[in-house]
């Protein structure tokens, strides 16, 4: 009995602002010239007064806490047939309110019928549901803390809400306008909603490791540790190249004019070190970070200068200036970073830093992925728009039988031709190349050759005819004439091809050995098995990786809407 206290008390305050709002929109509808003012003073009356008692139900309950007002919140944990049951007397009880609200007997009637039949699907699933309980009911209860000016704003704009939503449907041209607004608005929110997974991939390529996980929930706005230059006198930072790369690193040894480095970027070979001339170096600053720490009891503004082997930090006072240049060494918790918003950009060059270096810091593998996407895409439209031609306009003896024959191997799994395709492959020596990976383009697909031959059959005859008239032959016809009608088809395939040829993982995997043949999606896959504990690193290979894909679509979505809607596809 307690429980069920809580539930309706919980409730009471939603139904009865929920009432009252109703009670407002019947009361504005009530001076329109054309409407039933006594039907709308009935209903706003009725309405009102069902409000009022629900919020005096909540007041009653004392829903009021220490530091405001709140809004009670209530959740139910049961079974399954609990949850039924008690949408069915909540539907139930819905229409017996309307029931009784019915404005002639036959509504009534209607309505009262519904919730009888509503009220008892809720009593026999109730009944089931004690003859077989798995868990006990729990009622979980809260509430949602504000303030009076919260409340007072929020029952305004309510109220304001209500009154534009009556007020406009007063007219066509209004509802046609508000009906507008409101798709506008459902879209820009659907929008929204989708592109978050897009939004955290982005801003998440551009945090520290600090802002990965938070206690307050996922951080939007990143921060970044301020820092300064600062020539270290104990251990300098030197640049200078080794095998046609420039290197940052320390010296560790000193034999004359001659020193050992030990590289420190880029990281694909860091822990290498080699023998150079000091000439040949070139000492610059490093990024000491910014940090608030406490020094001879106040304030103080400095930089880390050391990080000492047992944890702690050496600290070189900046501000204020009575004590700038002196130093003191503290524990990692007396430190507190001096953070700003802003985007971590080192992200992205340090994540190709650690590519293989004779990939050349990932170049390799976009120069081989666009080889690959490009050839690919040439060939599957070239091909597939040639044979579609061919069965769509051309008459020769076993058409039908052969175009069922093509669409017959759609029902063939790609594991059962893999095999015969590595056979193939390997016959011709191009194991361990790349050419796997797009000549099998240039042999057409079955379903792009079915898609273009239902776009090929819908051009009209007349513009054929007239080809042939002008002494066009058949593949003059086919490039000048019936190709031009089909752009927003084979824009379609471009896509849907270039998208295949980008993200292919496992080609290249069963065909290819060599690290330096692999296509991105192979580095974005070693990337993450090597420094998957590193989100903002991984991340930022992710959106380099997703950023051309995206540049596709947004340049060809007219041909690729105007496409699914023309075809098969679109409901057609």
């Amino acid at each position: 009995m307690n429980d069920l206290v809580a539930v309706l008390t919980a409730l009471a305050p939603w139904v009865g602002w929920g009432f009252l709002l109703s009670a407002l929109a019947s009361g504005l509808r009530s001076f329109w010239p054309d409407s039933d003012k006594a039907a709308c003073f009935k209903r706003a009356t009725l309405h009102g007064l069902f409000g009022v008692v629900g919020l005096v139900v909540d007041l009653v309950a004392n829903r009021k806490p220490a530091g405001g007002w709140s809004l009670p919140l209530v959740w139910v944990s049961a079974p399954i047939p609990a949850y039924l049951s008690f949408f069915c007397l909540l539907i139930g009880i819905t229409y017996g309110v309307l029931s009784f609200l019915a404005l002639n007997s036959d509504d009534r009637k209607s309505k009262g019928t519904t919730a009888g039949l509503w009220l008892a699907g809720a009593i026999g699933l109730f009944v089931y549901f004690l003859n077989n309980p798995s868990f006990p009911v729990k009622v979980i209860t809260g509430a949602i803390p504000f303030s009076l000016q919260t409340f007072v704003v929020i029952v305004v704009a309510l109220v304001v809400c209500t009154a534009v939503m009556v007020l406009s449907a007063r007219s066509v041209k209004a509802r046609g306008h508000s009906k507008a607004l409101v798709t506008h608005a459902a879209l820009i929110a659907g929008g929204f909603v989708f592109a978050l997974p897009f939004a955290f991939l982005v801003i998440t390529s551009f945090k520290e490791d600090r802002d990965m996980s938070s206690a307050n929930g996922i951080v939007w706005i990143p921060k970044v540790q301020q820092t300064m230059p600062y020539f270290d006198p104990k251990n300098p930072l030197f640049e200078g190249s080794f095998e046609g790369q420039t290197i940052q690193g320390t010296v560790i040894a000193t034999d004359g004019d001659n020193v050992r480095v030990d590289i420190f970027k880029p990281m694909s070979i860091r822990g290498k070190t080699f023998a150079t001339a000091k000439a040949n170096l070139k000492e610059i600053p490093r990024d000491a970070p910014l940090v608030r720490v406490s020094f001879e009891g106040q304030s103080a503004k400095g930089m880390v200068i050391e990080d000492l082997e047992d944890g702690r930090k050496n600290v070189q006072i900046l501000e204020p200036a009575s004590m700038k240049g002196k130093t003191q060494v503290y524990e990692p918790a007396q430190t507190d970073p001096i953070r700003e918003n802003g985007l971590r950009w080192q992200n992205y060059p340090e994540a190709f830093g650690f590519m293989p270096p004779e990939t050349k810091g990932g170049l390799l593998y976009i120069r081989n992925t666009l080889f690959i996407v490009i050839l690919s895409v040439i060939g599957t439209l070239l091909s597939s728009a040639i044979v579609a031609y061919a069965f769509s306009r051309m008459q020769f003896p076993g058409r039908e039988f052969l175009f069922a024959l093509m669409l017959s191997t759609m029902m063939l799994p790609g594991a059962v031709t893999l095999m015969p395709q590595f056979l193939i492959f390997r016959g011709l020596g191009w194991i361990d190349t790349l050419n796997p990976l797009w000549a099998p383009a240039f042999f057409a697909s079955a379903f792009n050759v079915f898609m273009l031959r239902q776009f090929f059959m819908g051009i009209p005859m007349e513009l054929e005819d007239a080809a042939k008239i002008d002494g066009c032959s058949y593949l003059k016809t086919f490039w000048s004439v019936m190709t031009p009608q089909i752009k927003p088809a084979l824009a379609v395939i471009a896509i849907w091809t270039f998208m295949g040829a980008w993200n292919n993982f496992m080609g290249p995997l069963i065909y290819v050995n060599t690290p330096e043949l692999m296509p991105l999606s192979y580095a974005l896959q070693l990337f993450q098995g090597d420094r998957g504990g590193e989100p903002g690193l991984l991340m930022a290979v992710t959106t380099l990786s997703i950023i051309p894909v995206l540049l596709l679509f947004i340049f060809a979505q007219r041909y690729f809407i105007e496409g699914v809607q023309l075809s098969g596809l679109g409901g057609r």
